[in-house]
């Protein structure tokens, strides 16, 4: 039986009192805590690093999952690490050597994973499947919170499902773009199993009703 994880992305939560969104998520049932990282350069966005991670660390028990968009990603790793992330993953295009940015993130006591964008080719996957414990497909380009769910990602996501599992590996299938309520079950049937929600759970005022609700329908898959 598949094990779902919701990792609502604080992107969206309050930042003037994100300490308490934190930990308001992780009781209405958060898996993990998604942490986008934005430099303004691989992305169009700038928004927090390794300080911000440091800081909400002692806040929540639950694993903080860092992404990365951002170029170079090597120099940054180091630094997530040391603030508290479980998980850092980053975009094939932020780094000259992807074996090596993955070994460096393991060498640094994290779990490691790969970012694909909806128009990023799958084929690297092929080389480092040995080093990965989650791959993040975007079904938004990435930069901006809010955007709606790109319909051609499911065939990604089952692509990558196939992958994985001819692999034997125990890897993470996370999707990150648009998931809500209304299409989180049609995610996990093309064989997702982790799910980034931004504004679909920090835009309500009931954090629990809306997971709880995520919930049912992952339940309700046959």
């Amino acid at each position: 039986m598949t094990t779902y994880r919701i990792a609502p992305s604080i992107l969206s939560a309050d930042f003037a009192r994100l300490g308490e969104e934190v930990r308001n998520v992780v009781a209405a049932g958060a898996d993990m805590i998604h942490f986008d990282v934005m430099d303004n350069h691989y992305v169009p966005n700038l928004t927090i690093g390794p300080l911000v991670c440091e800081a909400i660390r002692p806040h929540v028990q639950v694993p903080i999952d860092v992404h990365l968009m951002v170029k170079p990603v090597d120099r940054i790793i180091p630094d997530f690490a040391k603030a508290g992330a479980n998980l850092i993953s980053f975009h094939p295009e932020g780094s000259e050597h992807i074996d090596r940015s993955l070994q460096l993130i393991r060498d640094h006591g994290c779990k490691a994973g790969l970012v694909f964008n909806p128009a990023t080719p799958l084929h690297v996957l092929e080389h480092v499947m040995d080093k990965l414990d989650l791959i993040l497909l975007m079904s938004v380009n990435p930069g901006f919170g809010g955007q709606s769910f790109i319909p051609h990602t499911l065939k990604k996501i089952a692509a990558v499902r196939k992958l994985i599992d001819e692999s034997g590996r125990d890897i993470l299938l996370q999707v990150d773009g648009g998931v809500k309520v209304d299409n989180i079950a049609d995610i996990a049937r093309a064989g997702a199993d982790t799910f980034v929600a931004g504004s679909a759970i920090f835009g309500k005022p009931d954090y629990t009703a809306v997971i709880n609700a995520m919930r049912a329908e992952l339940a309700n898959i046959g």
